[in-house]
């Protein structure tokens, strides 16, 4: 009698990937866009949505090189953890989150927001002087 090893189901990860222009219409497309392939995936949005959105913006603002764009990335894993990257072509700047802002000041919150929906958050170096921030979600 043989024994057999058990059938190994690989783990299945989505993947959606774009480049946008970095400008304010770029990042409006990049939260409607993950909106959108989310809900293809059958997955809530809401808190992905949001995080997409300061991640663009501070990419356009930020992040932005004349004639050069930015790319979205939206991986979800089996476990229904979804990393969020944005690649930007500022290298050089890299995103902190600042010191408590005035009430009504109206920027400097756009951290603060990713912090609160994802579950850990960070920078890498990307390839020709760009960053890659990223975000990581439970869709639970």
């Amino acid at each position: 009698m043989s024994q057999k090893s058990p059938t190994r189901i690989p783990a299945h990860t989505r993947h959606f990937a774009v480049q946008l222009s970095a400008t304010r219409r770029g990042a409006r497309l990049a939260r409607l866009l993950t909106e959108r392939q989310l809900d293809a995936w059958g997955e809530p949005y809401g808190a992905a949505a949001q995080v997409v959105a300061e991640l663009a913006s501070n990419a356009v603002r930020h992040g932005r090189v004349q004639g050069r764009d930015f790319r979205l990335r939206l991986k979800l894993r089996a476990d229904r953890t979804l990393r969020v990257e944005v690649t930007d072509a500022r290298g050089d700047r890299v995103p902190r989150v600042p010191d408590p802002v005035a009430g009504d000041a109206e920027g400097g919150r756009g951290l603060l927001i990713v912090e609160a929906y994802a579950d850990r958050w960070g920078v890498t170096q990307a390839p020709a002087g760009a960053k890659t921030v990223w975000a990581e979600l439970a869709l639970a």
